[in-house]
């Protein structure tokens, strides 16, 4: 299937992200303020949500799906990680594929962190499953929301 995105792919976008925050939160020096370091951590996952977005953007002939996908609640693994299943339903008559970017917020509503599931070849008329985990160990309340999905 032409554009078709593999679970390696996610894999990719979540180790970028990881990489990425693992670079910015070890980087903090003895001249650095709290505020400075917040400010930092907050790029990276700005530049990761940047890039789920290129990657979702890369699906060629892809459609916006957003109404069709569903968050169950958050949950957190045995290794701190946030998870949350998130459920595709395909209401076209053919086979496709979904790419969602989920973003992990806090209580106040700030960007925790970002993950990109793809739950590949969904039945006409059918629904699909698969687990959105966060990159990283997330402490306190954790929300799941939908930035964007795309049926392929």
């Amino acid at each position: 299937m032409p554009g078709h995105r593999t679970r390696w792919t996610t894999t990719t976008i979540l180790a970028t992200t990881a990489a990425v925050a693992a670079a910015v939160l070890t980087a903090c020096s003895e001249d650095e303020t709290p505020s400075s370091a917040a400010s930092k951590a907050a790029s990276a996952f700005a530049s990761a949500t940047a890039e789920a977005g290129r990657k979702l953007d890369d699906i060629k002939g892809g459609v916006d799906a957003k109404d069709a996908v569903q968050l169950g609640e958050p949950t957190t693994d045995a290794d701190g990680r946030a998870t949350v299943q998130v459920t595709v339903r395909n209401t076209t008559d053919s086979t496709r594929s979904f790419a969602a970017q989920i973003d992990f917020r806090d209580e106040d509503g700030n960007l925790l962190d970002a993950a990109v599931v793809t739950v590949a070849d969904v039945a006409a008329g059918g629904s699909g499953t698969g687990t959105a985990r966060s990159t990283r160990d997330l402490s306190g309340e954790v929300r799941a929301e939908v930035a964007r999905a795309v049926r392929y």
